[in-house]
Order: C-alpha cells, then structure tokens, then sequence
C-alpha cells in the first residue's frame, strides 16, 4: 500500500524530503535552546561578567530566528507537497475509473468511488501532512530532547525511558480496537452517497410522488449509523488523551520529586538552578512531542482505512484490455452475433443473455424490441465492447471486437441511451462531443435531421443556448434530439438508439428515422424500442424475451409468425385507436 500511495508523491519529492530536513534542523536548535538557557543561567549565578551575558543572549537570539526560518520553511514545504500529492492522488484515480470497464464499475459502485476521491483523498491527505512534518519532528525532538536531558540531568532522563513503552503499549491497544471500526464506517459511507446521489437525480420523481418524508427518513437511517459508528470509534480514540495525560503527569511528577531531592540532599551542589530550568524544558518538549504522537496517532489511524480503499482502486486491473497488436479500422458496420452468451459475473447464476445468433449487414435498419428485462440493452452494449461476451464470439466489420483498438472500435460505433446526458456548457459544446472540429454549419445540418434545429432556433441565443447540468433547462425529448445530434456528428459505421425516442412525439419520432434512411443509408442502424412504429419499416426486426431471441422477420412476416410482436402490435393499436 505505502508502495503505491508514494508512486503519487512524484514531482513533489523534492518538497517531500526538504520538509522533514527543515524541520529535523527545527528539532536540533530547539534542542540546543535549552541548553545554552541552563549555561547562561550557571553562569550567571557563578557571577560571570556582562560580555558573556551578551554573548550567550545574542547566540539565543541567532537560534531562535534560525528555529523561526527551519519552522517557516518546513511549513511552506509541507504544504506544497501535502497538496500535491492530494493533486496526484485525484489525477491517478480519476484516470484510473475512466479506463474501467463497466464490469469493474459495477464492482465498486459510483457512490463509492465518489467518497474515494473526496473524503478518502482528504483523509490521507491530512496523513501525509503529518507524516512528512509532525510525524518527523516529535520522534526526532523525543530523542534529541532525551539525549540531551541525558547529557544535562544524567539518571533523571530514565524517568521518561520507563513512561514512554507504558504509552506505546495504551496506543496499540487502542488502534487494534478502532480499525475494524473505521473500515466499517466508510462502507457505511458509500451507502449514504449512494442515498444522497440517487435522491438528488431523482427528486422530481421523489416530489411527484411525495415522498420528500421517506428519502428524508432513509437518509436519517443512512447518517444515524454512520453517527454511531463514527461514536463508536471516537469513544475508544478518546482514551487517548487520559492515557497522554497520565503519562505526562507521571513524568511531571517523578521529575520534580527526583530534582527536589537532589536539591534538598545535595544543597543544590549536585543539581543546580540552570541544570532545573533545562530538565524542566526538555521534559517539557519531551511529553509535548508524546502529546503530538498521540494527534498524529488519531490521524494515522482514521486514515489507513482511507488509505487502503484509494489504494484498491489504484490497484483494480481494468478488465477489458487490447491485444497485442489491435486492429485499427473498422471495415464497415457488419455486425455477426455468433452463438453469443453473456453473464455480468462469473458468481452470477444465470446467463443474461443466451445463445444469441444474429447477422447484420452494413448499413441495415434493425429493431429490437422485447419487455422489460429481456436484456435488448445488454446485447447492444457488446457491440461497442463496454462488456466482453462470455461465450461465443462477437464481430463487427467481420472482426472479433476484442481484436480492435478500444478507442478505434468505440469512435465507430455511437451510441444514444433512453436516459441521455447533457454537460454543463453551450450547446454547441454538447454537440462537439461528437466531432471536435464540426462546423457551424454541419452541426446546424445535423440538427436538421435529428429535428432539434426546430427549437434550437426559437432560443434566444440559439446554439449559444447555456445548458444548465444534466440538461435542466431543456424537456425530455429535446434532450433526446440533441444526443441523437451529438451522436450523428461522430459520423459513426453503427448508430445505436436505446429508446432514445421515447419522449418524442410519433410524428417526429417517423421524420427522424425518414432523415436516417436518406441522409446516412450506409450507417447501421440499430433501434431499441417499446413502440412497434418506430422500427416496423425497420430491414429486420428482433424480438427478446429472457435474454434469448424469441423471433425475428419484417414487420409483416413477425405479424403472421410471431405471438409476443402480435400481441404487443393489436394492444398497441387498439390504445391507439380507442384514443
């Protein structure tokens, strides 16, 4: 794990190493400090003269600026290299997750990965920090600290040699307690996002339905155990501080009974005022320094479970990959299922598609349609390989997908879901997602013929227009127009429309499909849909049902010879001409 996380540390190494070495040069004066306070103070009761008083106070002065500059420094280091490395962690996985495939994001989840590159990120962010610059100076003022009392009080610096493995022994205990908490609680994170995102993405559904009351009781539910895990974990962190103060208390208390003794018993020949003043400083540093172990141990310990969940995704192997030597063009849209099964996982019990046998020449219309469940959308992501067919093989322009380039493959086949997205940004910024380099005029072409030009024109600032995120400002259908836009724009070999004309009226939904067979005849089109007429001039329609093909034919060959296209057919038309 510290492997990978220091993989991350990159251009801030330099940052990284002058931090701890600032502050180690901090550590030494601060040492030194004391001491030259306990000289001047013997000095001065052995009756030393002006000079040497100067003397020794501007030495102190010049050591105390110096530990003031070291501190700056360390500081300024400690922040760029804490920061960018938080930078580096959020570029690694970021670009990580976009070389996922879908199998590996479902594995995860999305709400998961969201706490992964916020909170987790910050996390250890706040660890790094501490390692690099309090992490180095209190073990380092520990033993600098203890050396020195050595040199300066002799046998009294045993004192804190017999406190210290009393406080080690209480820390461990503690952390061998709070860890399973910790990587509990952060799973429990996952679920919160998950409660937050899905009711932010849904909330006109929540209002349509009115159920403002039990999002509001689930998310109660979801923060109330995080609360009490979080509790939980606390309450044991807590001891902490009790174990720190006995410790510090304990030294406190056996220095000053030792260093009266002395004094008492030797008539303060043994252990004078300046030896005092100096034990009493670097006692001081001494049970400061545990007292920043113990913030850095909460810190350390919150954080390694942050730690390992980024580390996990850093690690994740994507599982679609190129070959070796990928094909780089797509000949043209043909699209051969051959004895095709797909499952999501390996522990999934069933096939959710099976057996699927399916030839499409380039440049056919084809319909797909099937009841909810009958996995026409599984099938159709295959082809642009966002999953990878568990038997059989899958080709398009007579080459088996994963043979291609995944870019080459994706860039020739477009895809428009049912439940499109819009990024925030003009529309025409939308539009060259599909071709970067479009024009003004191909794109106001294109919109002609997926029929959003229409109400394009009627806004003000027309293909200006600002769409707000997720496309608020835009109705259903007209989003849907502006993806099959977008989508068009690639110039694609296969066009695939996921019910993506769902919430266009027929009339469009038919000077749609009008547009596609006149203006791009050799594209492969490939329509999923509930509508029977939007894909009954379709070259070949298909017909799922439970992850097989139940029949496929023309509109009228279907009628005569397949059950479930009949029925769906006369219910369809009976609706509609009771309307």
């Amino acid at each position: 794990m510290l492997k990978t996380l220091a993989g991350c540390i990159r251009e801030y190494k330099k940052a990284s190493i002058l931090t701890p070495l600032f502050v180690s040069i901090e550590v030494v004066i601060e040492c030194i400090i004391p001491l030259l306070t306990a000289e001047l103070i013997t000095s001065i009761e052995q009756g030393c003269n002006m000079p040497t008083i100067v003397r020794y106070g501007l030495l102190l002065v010049v050591m105390a600026i110096l530990s003031l500059t070291m501190g700056v420094l360390s500081g300024h280091y400690c922040a760029i290299a804490s920061a960018g490395f938080a930078k580096n962690l959020r570029h690694d996985l970021f670009y990580r997750v976009q070389d996922f495939s879908f199998t590996n994001i479902d594995k995860i989840s999305t709400p998961s990965l969201v706490t992964r590159l916020t909170t987790d990120i910050s996390n250890v962010q706040m660890a790094y920090m501490m390692i690099i610059r309090t992490a180095i100076r209190c073990p380092f003022m520990l033993i600098f600290a203890f050396v020195m009392s050595i040199r300066l009080g002799g046998p009294l610096a045993w004192v804190f040699a017999a406190i210290i493995p009393m406080l080690a022994f209480g820390l461990f205990s503690i952390i061998f307690k709070v860890m399973p908490l910790f990587r509990r609680v952060f799973r429990k994170y996952d679920r919160l996002n998950e409660s937050v995102q899905e009711n932010i993405k849904g909330m006109r559904v929540v209002k349509s339905f009115v159920r403002e009351e039990h999002e509001k009781e689930k998310f109660d539910a979801a923060s109330s155990d995080v609360c009490g895990d979080f509790t939980r974990a606390e309450k044991i962190l807590a001891l902490n501080t009790p174990i720190m103060q006995f410790c510090i208390y304990c030294c406190m208390i056996l220095i000053s009974f030792f260093c009266a003794k002395i004094v008492i018993s030797t008539g303060g020949v043994q252990l004078g005022l300046g030896t005092l003043s100096g034990m009493t400083t670097y006692s001081m540093q001494i049970l400061m320094s545990m007292m920043m172990v113990s913030m850095i141990f909460v810190m350390v310990t919150m954080s390694g479970e942050s730690a390992r969940r980024i580390c996990e995704v850093l690690r994740e192997e994507p599982s679609l990959h190129n070959v070796a030597d990928p094909v780089m063009e797509v000949a043209d849209g043909s699209i051969d299922f051959e004895g095709v099964s797909f499952r999501y996982s390996a522990d999934a019990e069933k096939m959710a598609l099976s057996n699927i046998d399916l030839h499409i020449a380039s440049g056919q219309t084809v319909g797909i349609i099937g009841g909810t469940g009958s996995s026409k959308t599984t099938m159709v992501n295959l082809i642009s390989r966002l999953y990878d067919v568990t038997e059989g093989v899958l080709r398009v322009g007579g080459v088996d997908v994963r043979d291609y380039d995944m870019e080459t493959l994706r860039n020739e086949v477009a895809v428009v879901l049912q439940k499109n997205v819009l990024f925030s940004g003009t529309i025409k910024q939308n539009l060259r997602w599909g071709d970067p380099d479009a024009s003004d005029e191909e794109m106001k072409r294109i919109c002609r013929l997926a029929m959003a030009d229409e109400f394009i024109s009627t806004f003000p600032d027309g293909y200006d227009t600002y769409i707000e995120q997720g496309g608020a400002n835009v109705s259903g259908g007209q989003k849907q127009r502006l993806c099959i836009a977008r989508a068009l724009l690639k110039k694609p070999k296969i066009l695939i429309l996921d019910d993506s004309t769902s919430a266009v009226d027929t009339r469009t939904d038919a000077m749609i499909r009008k547009a596609f067979r006149e203006e791009i005849p050799g594209t492969t089109k490939i329509i999923i849909a509930q509508r029977i007429s939007s894909v009954q001039d379709a070259d070949l329609i298909v017909v799922m049902e439970g992850g097989t093909i139940h029949g496929m034919g023309t509109h009228e060959q279907l009628l005569q010879s397949n059950e479930i296209y009949r029925e769906v057919y006369i219910s369809q038309n009976k609706g509609e001409s009771e309307q």
